[in-house]
């Protein structure tokens, strides 16, 4: 038997046959078979047909039968906690049913204990009544009786266990018990530590529904960074309420048990880790009782080996005397870096109370919580320990990657506590949506993904008639499948301009050239559009244009080598307050709001016109929520001055306190920007108003892009440094737009996308993969540093290749001992001193050492 089925055995000849050791002899008659899902419970169930014989014993392996062997008898596709299974046959009808006794919650959760009744045979009754119909097809053969029975004996465990141990279920009841635990303390005793991504944000969301269903209170605070996961430590140590903390898209990486980070809380802070990145710190999942992992599976895939090697090189080694020398050496060096360390400025990552840093790195520096030697039989020779240490490091330095969404995670936890709906179900979408919109995972992962979904979109919403994309009822919130183009907020825009504005279109047609431009126009009138058309909204197009919009292309574009132009996706309707919005629109809209709702002026069109002046609706300066409020006032006669003052460039009305330090200034914004973007993001998640007005500036900030991305490669600012792709931005009216890491990310994705065809590969001498490697800085004159991003791109659009700049870039600070800082969690994105990005480019492009 495997971890996804059992076989059902049978003595032989009725227990006349043993062998010479005395064990009976058995027969495989029948299999049940487990289909992996993500959260529902799918089986097959198998007889054996014709006279084969499959023998064996209790203390060998199971032989695997033959598939010709076996027939199918029945299915069972439920719900992933189900207590009540059907059995059905190839038809759809019923053959059989179990039904599972709810003993208690907290049996249910800690326990595989269970009562089941089995219902056989026509006009039999469950119990409780509560699936078993009046009758099923037919009596079932005592075999087919006897695989049954296996079914209802084979509880299998929740599919993703969190170090190895407890389910989400388990982990979250933990949560509700800690909190009623100390009344007293439970106003401030769950906090959780939220990233600055859709992702994070949706898994958030869903959370604290689930946390209000159950009373439990509970506190949110936005982390985009180091610097504030270190405050958030601070206060997690000094605050003695605090019982349980919640990371989401947060510090996966980082060694959180040891003293740098929350170790000096002890045991009273049960840490839980909900990160879709990758490499996990092995130290989190396997060594630290008080931190859990909620993993997908990945890590325990990777193998036992993995687990052996992480487990020698935890545990100081004993080495043969003639190392000892060696060894002394390389702790001679390990502290000569620390002090060099220590020596740099406080433009590292530093304790803002003790002035020390904090490591950010993985590996072996866990050192300092290393326990001591045990369950070892003897000395391990040096070549056995570094095979071990090699095994571990080739984990962590393989590259950054992406799995299992925190949105979906935190739904897998509601489907198992019962507690789905559409808008759980919305919010889990959006965190897949944005893993793919952003490159983080592959098509095939994705469409894997979409199709769970799907069944889940099935199973919670009622059929449209005749496939309707719209609101059936002002109350409808439901959830469809649809497929969406490759075009930039298509619904919103007008056709040219989001065809414009996708990457995709311009990597085909190379729309920063002349040339492209015509391209794309002459595919817009070979389909059927006439300029005029193409300039209008889509919104306001004819209906037989737009309903023949997708076949045109489809029988056109692959003349174009546009051959990929939409993916399976998702729409939701908001009744009769708007029109249905697609899950990529959604998206893009909460990642606008993210980024660039505060921090930075960006202008944005008032729909009526394009720079039309005041009168037809022109341009003006992005505020939240400004758009409704804007047309309330001009109804109410107001004009555009009154409504809304002057900003100077703290973001603040004229004629406030001025801010004379420029340093001031900064600290100001700094600290206020981000904060205030999360919850206007937060919020627009629920209010479909905010989230379509959000829309508008998510079309200006990829104006943005496009404009900075054709100007670099209409001004061939890309240089060529040693197999990278280097562009360097110093200068330019949206060079403060771009200081901002998702931007200057998006941008960085934007010309991997677009010179994809175009431009040579690098072949990485370790994975012996070709990629585009890119490296995009961007100087930021209020501070005088740059902000740096790396990305390793596929060759093959819808691929992804695991970003391997984390360990570049750390190989090139220690090189070039360049002052370096991590803005975000995404350690492919650093920010460094004006003065030192020659020598850390440099750095970089020397490669790294042969022992690194």
């Amino acid at each position: 038997m495997d971890s996804t089925s059992i076989c059902v055995d049978q003595f032989k000849d009725e227990l006349s046959d043993y062998t010479p050791d005395g064990e009976p002899v058995l027969d495989t008659f029948a299999e049940v078979q487990q289909i992996w899902h993500l959260w529902r419970r799918r089986y097959d169930l198998f007889l054996r047909e014709g006279h084969r014989r499959i023998f064996s014993t209790a203390s060998e392996t199971q032989p695997e039968p033959e598939i010709t062997t076996m027939s199918q008898f029945a299915n069972v596709d439920m719900g992933f906690l189900s207590w009540h299974f059907k059995l059905l046959n190839g038809d759809g009808e019923d053959l059989a049913y179990i039904n599972r006794a709810f003993r208690g919650f907290g049996r249910e959760i800690f326990t595989d204990t269970g009562r089941y009744t089995v219902t056989f045979g026509p006009g039999a009754q469950g119990e409780g009544g509560e699936l078993a119909p009046t009758t099923v097809l037919r009596h079932l053969t005592l075999d087919e009786r006897a695989l049954t029975l296996a079914l209802a004996e084979m509880y299998v465990l929740p599919p993703y266990l969190a170090n190895g141990a407890l389910s989400y279920a388990e982990l979250y009841a933990e949560i509700l018990a800690t909190y009623r635990s100390s009344p007293l303390s439970s106003a401030s005793s769950v906090t959780m530590l939220v990233s600055t991504d859709v992702d994070a944000l949706c898994a958030a969301r869903m959370l604290s529904t689930l946390l209000q269903q159950d009373d439990i209170i509970h506190r949110i605070i936005p982390t985009p960074g180091f610097t504030e996961l270190m405050e958030a430590a601070d206060d997690a140590v000094s605050n003695p309420e605090l019982r349980t903390l919640i990371m989401l898209n947060v510090g996966g990486i980082l060694d959180l048990a040891t003293e740098e980070w929350f170790g000096k809380a002890g045991p009273r802070l049960k840490i839980h880790i909900i990160d879709s990145a990758r490499p996990l710190q092995l130290a989190n999942y396997y060594e630290a009782p008080d931190v859990c992992v909620w993993d997908d599976g990945s890590v325990e895939k990777i193998g036992e080996q993995l687990h052996k090697s992480f487990d020698v090189t935890f545990t100081a080694p004993e080495y043969p005397s003639e190392d000892d020398e060696s060894d002394t050496d390389s702790e001679d060096d390990e502290e000569l870096e620390h002090s060099e360390d220590d020596d740099e400025d406080d433009f590292g990552e530093r304790d803002s109370t003790s002035g020390k840093r904090r490591s950010l790195s993985h590996g072996d520096r866990s050192s300092k919580r290393r326990r001591t030697s045990r369950d070892r039989s003897g000395k391990m020779s040096r070549e056995e320990y570094k095979f071990h240490q090699d095994t571990v490091t080739n984990y962590y330095n393989s590259g950054t990657s992406h799995a299992q969404s925190a949105s979906a995670t935190i739904y897998i936890l509601a489907t198992v506590l019962e507690r789905v709906d559409n808008d759980l179900l919305w919010l889990a979408i959006l965190g897949l949506t944005h893993q793919y919109i952003t490159s983080r995972i592959s098509r095939e992962y994705y469409d894997t993904q979409q199709r769970i979904y799907d069944d889940e979109v099935s199973r919670l919403n009622p059929l449209p008639p005749d496939g309707a994309l719209t609101s059936l009822n002002p109350d409808d919130a439901s959830v469809r499948a649809s497929d969406e183009l490759r075009f930039m907020l298509f619904r919103h825009w007008t056709l040219y301009d989001a065809m414009f504005h996708s990457s995709y279109v311009a990597s085909k047609l190379g729309i920063w050239k002349e040339r492209g431009r015509k391209r794309l126009t002459g595919l817009l009138a070979k389909i059927g559009f006439s300029i005029g058309q193409t300039q209008q909204p889509y919104a306001h197009m004819d209906m037989d244009l737009k309903r023949d919009l997708v076949q045109k292309l489809n029988d056109v574009a692959p003349e174009y080598g546009l051959v990929e132009l939409s993916y399976p996706s998702f729409m939701r309707c908001f009744g009769y307050k708007s029109q249905p919005l697609s899950a990529a629109d959604a998206v893009e809209g909460i990642s606008a709001l993210m980024d660039v709702a505060g921090g930075v002026r960006i202008d944005v069109e008032v729909e009526g016109a394009r720079n039309g002046g005041e009168w037809f609706g022109g341009g003006k300066a992005w505020e939240a929520n400004a758009g409704r409020e804007f047309a309330k006032k001009r109804r109410d006669g107001e004009s555009s001055e009154q409504q809304q003052p002057e900003q100077t460039d703290g973001g603040q009305p004229a004629g406030a306190p001025s801010i004379a330090n420029k340093e001031d200034l900064e600290t100001k914004r700094t600290h206020n920007w981000w904060i205030k973007n999360f919850w206007t993001a937060y919020d627009a998640l629920t209010d479909i108003g905010a989230l379509r007005d959000a829309l508008r500036l998510s079309m200006a900030l990829h104006r943005a892009i496009i404009r900075q991305g054709t100007s670099i490669i209409d001004k061939q600012d890309i240089k060529t440094m040693q197999g990278y792709r280097v562009v360097i931005l110093s200068q330019g009216p949206d060079l403060a737009l771009f200081t901002h890491p998702s931007v200057l990310s998006r941008l960085a994705m934007w010309l991997v996308d677009a010179l994809r065809d175009r431009i040579p590969s690098t072949t990485n001498p370790r994975t012996k993969k070709k990629s585009l490697p890119f490296v995009v800085a961007c100087l930021n004159e209020t501070t005088d540093t740059y902000m740096l991003v790396g990305v390793t791109a596929a060759l093959d659009f819808g691929d992804v290749r695991k970003n391997e700049f984390s360990q570049t870039f750390l190989s090139a600070r220690k090189k070039s001992h360049a002052e370096t800082r991590h803005a975000s969690f995404d350690m492919t994105v650093l920010e460094l001193p004006q003065k030192d990005l020659k020598i850390f480019l440099d750095a970089l492009c020397e490669g790294p050492d042969d022992d690194s």
